[in-house]
């Protein structure tokens, strides 16, 4: 086992660069997870890692040795990938024991690894199948059970869940986390599924467009965006982003008005007319009138005016009203896709399975078309830069 170090890495195909400047180290035993938009680069890290991939600049470290001219079957590092690349003339054990016995280890200890590993992955059963055999999640625990027979100094898996069904997805996850525990072998994941990367990882790297955009705890990345970029891609169902303008102690979003929190004011120093993105998470916003209290005909949406002529600015709540697009009930919560008028921003609100007005013990089902007012949280608000999208407040 080893730690991994990529220092200032650089990889260019023709006129394109596909990664730039990535820097970062895994200490000895760790699982970090990259994750990130097709196309950002992930893949072609790990690829470079393994050695199929030769990086145009840069150093790379295994341990204490520079790798960059190793041949990658030099490098002892065992990768899985996404199509699971079974010998399909091969038994399961076989298939197990091909690398052993390519690197001619004694054939005693190849039988004691081979049985090792299939009690391991539960595969005990299985030895004398053939790939075609198999059910995706039986053949990607093989193509597991070949890295770990290894027993290499890092494990390389390239989306190795992505071709199964969601529960078979959940229960592979979970297998995979409970080896790694056991095993301690330092773990490079690559994901496009920020839910594997939330549960996975001791450490995520959020990568787009070649660029590394943040690396943390999953927690601290869910929690301190660095971005608009790292807010809106790591949640499920993703951030908010409302488009606003500062004006008179409030923020303008689409002709609606929140209040701008002291606290935010303070900081920013925001001037009149200053555009901000400002983010919240669906599970900080609250259903705070149920059209059924407020007949639509009675219904309008605050003016900047007037919430301006309103006394105690400060003290009023952050509301806005919006229009039901979509509802997805999704067994213990629904998932409500309301608009706000004439403009294209779409707000996602996570409620419980019964929608339930905030404070209330009422219930309603919401219907495409209907108003609904809705109570943001202003304590959970974040405030990003609308030209760099850079994280400006908290």
């Amino acid at each position: 086992m080893a730690n991994v170090r990529l220092d200032s890495i650089k990889r260019r195909f023709n006129n394109v660069t596909a990664i730039e400047d990535i820097t970062f180290e895994i200490p000895d035993g760790e699982f970090w997870v990259l994750v990130g938009p097709s196309g950002c680069g992930k893949s072609t890290i790990l690829r470079t890692i393994a050695g199929l991939e030769t990086a145009t600049s840069g150093k790379l470290y295994i341990g204490d040795k520079q790798v960059n001219h190793i041949p990658a079957r030099q490098r002892d590092v065992a990768m899985v990938f996404q199509n699971y690349a079974l010998y399909p003339h091969m038994s399961v054990a076989q298939n197990i024991a091909f690398g052993l016995q390519m690197r001619k280890v004694d054939p005693k200890v190849i039988q004691e690894r081979l049985m090792t590993v299939a009690r391991s992955l539960c595969l005990e059963h299985l030895l004398e199948r053939k790939p075609k055999q198999l059910s995706g999640g039986q053949q990607q625990r093989v193509a597991l059970g070949r890295a770990i027979a290894r027993q290499p100094q890092v494990f390389l898996l390239d989306e190795p869940l992505s071709n199964l069904d969601a529960q078979l997805r959940d229960d592979t996850r979970a297998e995979l986390k409970q080896l790694h525990q056991d095993l301690g072998i330092t773990t490079i994941y690559v994901t496009h599924d920020q839910v594997e990367a939330m549960t996975l990882a001791d450490k995520i790297v959020v990568l787009n467009r070649g660029h590394i955009q943040q690396i943390g705890e999953p927690q601290n990345i869910y929690s301190q965006p660095a971005n608009r970029m790292v807010a809106t891609f790591l949640g499920n169902p993703p951030m908010n982003i409302l488009p606003a303008k500062f004006m008179d102690h409030s923020f303008d979003v689409s002709g609606q008005v929140l209040p701008c929190p002291l606290v935010i004011q303070e900081k920013l120093r925001p001037t009149a007319g200053q555009g901000f993105d400002l983010g919240i998470r669906p599970e900080n916003i609250y259903l705070n009138e149920s059209p059924r209290r407020s007949p639509k005909s009675e219904r309008r949406f605050p003016s900047l005016k007037a919430f301006q002529d309103r006394e105690h600015t400060q003290q009023q709540l952050g509301e806005l009203l919006v229009e039901v697009k979509v509802v997805e009930p999704l067994g213990r919560e629904t998932l409500i896709r309301a608009g706000l008028p004439n403009s294209g921003v779409i707000l996602n609100i996570q409620t419980g399975a019964d929608v339930r007005l905030h404070s209330s013990d009422d219930a309603f089902v919401p219907q495409r078309g209907e108003r609904l007012s809705l109570e943001l949280d202003l304590d959970q608000l974040f405030v990003f830069d609308s030209a760099t999208g850079d994280r400006l407040y908290p």
